[in-house]
């Protein structure tokens, strides 16, 4: 007897003996060099004890308390990050509707017939007979019979099975899943990689609104300056001494040093608002910089040599391999659709023509139907959705290549900017030292009638421009430490 533990182990075992028809995956060879770049731009040697910025959480990266209560509030708040994690719980979800195809959907149904027939049932009749005689006989015989009433039958049923089940010969539906499942690890990776950018773009702004804030002290400063040097050649010009040139000239100074002012109080508030935004709140005045921290807000001992296998520790990158594989997957789907499709519906219950012996002995019934169907003429339909298939694939392969390529390219750019940075910051502060003792010498000089005026305004002025590209230096060296954070992966703790 073909019984119901017999059928689910037949299906079960022509399940788990398909074959699968997508392409076996090979993680492609990195289109890159070997190692990051070397040369003059570029750091001799790996720092002792070295950190990865993907081994290390971000709350132990970044050292200055304040930043790290910015960047707390923007994982909490920022409106981008949610959306990332909505999107990994939307994949989650469609990963788990297709996992189900693997396995038959069981259901119960129960159901009641109720039929009353106009004719009733003919009741049999009764008659008796006599012969007698060889080769000829007679006899007679007599019947009654009689048509009952107008009848009511009751039918009654219950049943457990599935239907349409799709048994997965030629993998179908196991390489949809696992393209599914793929994309759900693309859109967790997609997340990740949000949260890296998020406390990057944070860190940077609010590394820049601390620059601006030094900025505008500068100009000020430099306001005050220029004004006592404005104010001593209008009163040398009252007396003769100075000529309207030298006054208009000191002027130009000072009008630069207001201009600079109104610059920077806007880029301020500016950065403010980006720094909201980012937050996903207005931020207290307690965590916003008030200058640019003395000592870098990031761990400082970051490597220099690095093979090229760390990029793969990126999320981008390995969001996009994740997407690679679901498009390798999906070649197995479209060329399972060439093959016989069998499915199988089948129920497992009892039926009754009365309720009350619905579940008695004798009452049994089941029922199996496999289906199978096997496309002839699809006018190219399928061959079409291979070629895409196949299509797709090459396409995410390279964007995964691409995505390599960008990977080292900004990890190179960030490790070059970084073996300079330290030359060019000792480089910045000797000119910025040795304009300020111009411009102090510049003074003594023009007061004791050596100098023309002239000279001291220009040293004013390279002091000026020393500062402020001096602070520039400072903001790329603690950006650059941020970036290097970024391109190698970040710390997702």
């Amino acid at each position: 007897m073909f019984s119901r533990k017999t059928a689910l182990t037949f299906a079960a075992g022509l399940t788990l003996a398909g074959c699968n028809l997508a392409p076996k995956y090979v993680r492609p060879e990195l289109p890159v060099a070997p190692a990051t770049p070397t040369g003059p731009a570029y750091a001799a040697t790996d720092a002792v004890g070295a950190i990865i910025p993907a081994d290390t959480a971000w709350e132990a990266f970044f050292t200055d308390d304040r930043l790290r209560g910015v960047i707390r509030l923007a994982l909490d708040n920022n409106r981008d990050v949610r959306i990332a994690v909505a999107n990994v719980a939307q994949a989650r979800a469609q990963y788990r509707v297709q996992r189900a195809d693997l396995f038959p959907t069981i259901g119960a149904t129960g159901s009641a017939t109720y039929q009353k027939s106009p004719f009733g049932a003919v009741s049999g009749g009764t008659g008796t007979g006599t012969g007698t005689g060889t080769g000829t006989g007679t006899g007679t015989g007599a019947g009654t019979g009689a048509v009952a009433g107008s009848g009511r039958t009751d039918i009654y049923s219950a049943n457990v099975g599935v239907s349409a089940w799709e048994i997965d010969l030629f993998g179908r539906v196991r390489n949809l899943t696992q393209a599914q499942q793929e994309a759900y690890f693309a859109a967790q990776e997609n997340r990740n990689a949000a949260q890296v950018a998020l406390i990057a773009e944070t860190a940077t702004a609010w590394l820049t609104m601390a620059a601006d804030q030094d900025r505008l002290k500068i100009a000020r400063d430099t306001e005050r300056a220029f004004g006592q040097t404005l104010k001593l050649t209008q009163d040398r010009f009252r007396i003769g001494i100075a000529s309207e040139l030298e006054v208009r000239q000191a002027r130009t100074t000072y009008d630069q040093a207001r201009s600079d002012i109104s610059d920077a109080t806007t880029l301020i508030a500016q950065d403010q608002n980006a720094l909201n935004l980012l937050a996903g709140t207005s931020l207290p005045t307690a965590l916003l910089p008030a200058q640019m921290p003395e000592k870098t807000p990031t761990l400082e001992n970051l490597p220099a040599n690095l093979s090229s296998e760390v990029l793969l520790r990126r999320p981008d990158i390995a969001s996009a391999e994740h997407q690679l594989i679901a498009a390798n997957a999906n070649i197995g789907a479209a060329r399972a659709a060439f093959f016989p499709n069998i499915s199988l519906t089948a129920a497992f219950g009892t039926l009754s023509l009365g309720l009350s012996n619905l579940f008695g002995n004798g009452s049994q019934s089941w029922s199996v139907a496999p289906t199978i169907t096997q496309p002839i003429f699809d006018f190219g339909r399928n061959k079409g959705n291979l070629d895409y298939a196949k299509a797709t694939r090459d396409a995410m392969l390279a964007t995964y290549e691409r995505s390599v390529q960008t990977g080292f390219r900004e990890v190179a750019d960030a490790l070059a900017r970084r073996g300079t940075i330290d030359s060019q910051l000792e480089a910045q502060t000797s000119l910025r030292d040795n304009a300020a003792g111009a411009f102090n010498l510049s003074q003594l000089r023009f007061r004791a009638g050596i100098d023309p005026f002239l000279n001291t305004l220009d040293s004013q002025r390279s002091l000026y421009t020393a500062q402020q590209s001096l602070l520039a230096t400072r903001l790329v060296r603690d950006s650059n430490a941020v970036e290097l954070y970024r391109a190698l992966g970040g710390g997702l703790r």
